[in-house]
């Protein structure tokens, strides 16, 4: 996996995933989220509403976004973990504007009057979706049932 690939699958239009975060008194919080946008490898920046997320990302700033499309099992499903670090919140300015005017293209008016602020996050790390086990070469090749 490399950054490319999480940007252009995160860009799809479309495309939804799921914000997790934790409120201050360690209460946990999902939702779907379908304003991701990625302009850079180290950037995510979600638009949101003033709700639990926005309130819960204020007193704590780490977050997961979940990004999917799913196979036909979950093991052939295909997506990424993206570990976030909040930087900014905004509800004026150029950041606020260009995400409104891109969900309202995508989502139309309704999706894009419900968002209150533009959230950018760092990026910390990335992974999988799903991690796959992996076996050595050695002990796999153990594992080979030989002929007697």
């Amino acid at each position: 996996m490399n950054a490319a690939e999480v940007m252009a699958f995160i860009s799809r239009p479309g495309s939804y995933g799921i914000l997790a975060s934790v409120g201050p008194g360690g209460e946990s919080n999902a939702a779907l989220i379908g304003s991701a946008r990625m302009p850079d490898e180290r950037t995510l920046i979600l638009g949101l509403g003033e709700n639990r997320s926005l309130n819960y990302l204020r007193d704590n700033p780490r977050a997961c976004f979940l990004i999917y499309e799913p196979g036909a099992n979950p093991l052939l499903w295909k997506g990424f973990r993206l570990y976030l670090r909040l930087q900014e919140i905004g509800s004026s300015g150029p950041l606020f504007d260009t995400l409104v005017a891109g969900v309202n293209e995508q989502a139309g008016p309704l999706a894009a009057q419900a968002i209150r602020a533009a959230v950018r996050f760092e990026v910390t790390a990335v992974r999988p979706l799903v991690d796959l086990p992996r076996r050595s070469r050695r002990r796999a090749a153990k594992e080979l049932p030989t002929e007697p």
